[in-house]
């Protein structure tokens, strides 16, 4: 996401303040008006009914492939840097073997148990609750309400599961989507980037609970561009990855903490290129090229209405199917898997314009 602008800068950063006429919230403000009074009510609803909500967050993962998972084996230690990793009790880990166990007896793939694992992270801590959010229950929080299920059977783990897994194989391209969007389209939170936070734990915990069987890609292959960057792109890519597990903060162009714009124009800007500060600008700051022909260190770009004018969030290629961002609030500057069909993802990448050329 885009800022209006950006707080105060390192003074080894040269700042770059849009003015009025460029700021970048035209593309959502609607939305984030929603979301403040959506939360004024949840605060409000629950100091009159005494209701206590627990959030859970994972500390950001500094790995060198925090977001998407090319493999379900644990990710190694990153040298100099801490790692935080949740510590599961013997009732969280039974849960999670169940959830594992019934995704294979429907014959699901290895990427929709680690999607299944990672939704259950998020609603329930992989506990199996009698209470939550309105009716909701069980390690998935369904509401019987919705049509789920009786809350017996919704706090029996191993139907949870079954219909948690039933309702994501039937989505439609599923298994192109990042995460965050198939977990979405199945459990419809009001917070669906919570999801995101839960990625390497749930790879790690997979791999622990699913032994040899659990080995194998958890991304959807690639058959997209690969390449290899070099010269301004290679540098740019190289800055980006420097990045990696650094805070999301909406306005936000560095050193410590990024937007997504923030985050390309000084990983082009290391690399002797200045880039417009806001996303949508940034769409026509170099060559428009068709997506399919999308090179390391190309720009994507996604808005709400498939216009340039309307985007709302910009990431780098990085080959292989790959790209870097500073997606939302709550998510560290992570690298995932880009699907050249996801929803709202604009039809062309971008170049942007090197010292010298046209």
């Amino acid at each position: 996401m885009s800022p209006a602008m950006s707080p105060a800068m390192s003074p080894v950063l040269s700042p770059v303040m849009p003015g009025a006429a460029d700021l970048d919230v035209a593309a959502r403000p609607r939305r984030r008006l929603a979301w403040a009074l959506l939360l004024v009510a949840l605060a409000a609803l629950f100091s009159v009914t005494g209701l206590v909500t627990v959030v859970v967050t994972v500390a950001a993962y500094p790995s060198s492939r925090s977001g998407c998972i090319d493999t379900v084996s644990p990710t190694p230690q990153v040298t100099g840097r801490s790692r935080s990793v949740p510590s599961w009790d013997a009732d969280q880990q039974a849960n999670a073997q169940i959830i594992a166990a019934v995704g294979r007896q429907l014959g699901a793939p290895q990427r929709a148990i680690w999607i299944g694992l990672a939704t259950a992270m998020q609603e329930s801590v992989l506990r199996n609750l009698d209470h939550g959010h309105a009716d909701s229950v069980g390690l998935f929080q369904q509401r019987p309400s919705q049509g789920w299920g009786t809350v017996a059977q919704l706090t029996d783990p191993a139907h949870a599961a079954h219909k948690f897994f039933i309702r994501l194989l039937a989505i439609p391209g599923w298994d192109g989507m990042p995460l965050t969007q198939a977990a979405q389209k199945v459990q419809r939170s009001a917070f669906p980037e919570a999801y995101a936070q839960w990625e390497q734990p749930a790879a790690d915990l997979l791999a622990q609970i699913g032994g040899t069987a659990a080995t194998g890609q958890v991304c959807r292959p690639s058959s997209q561009p690969s390449g290899q960057p070099s010269g301004a792109a290679a540098t740019a890519i190289k800055f980006a990855r420097a990045q990696l597990g650094k805070p999301y903060d909406w306005g936000a162009t560095g050193p410590d903490t990024f937007d997504c714009s923030g985050l390309i124009m000084r990983s082009w800007q290391a690399a002797g290129v200045q880039l417009p500060r806001v996303s949508r600008a940034q769409t026509t700051a170099g060559q428009r090229l068709p997506l399919d022909q999308v090179q390391p260190g190309d720009l994507v770009f996604w808005s709400t209405t498939g216009r340039a004018d309307d985007t709302y969030h910009v990431a780098m290629y990085l080959g292989d199917g790959q790209i870097i961002e500073a997606a939302t609030t709550g998510v560290p500057v992570r690298e995932r898997a880009l699907s050249l069909t996801e929803h709202e993802l604009l039809p062309f990448a971008l170049r942007p314009t090197t010292p010298g050329s046209a």
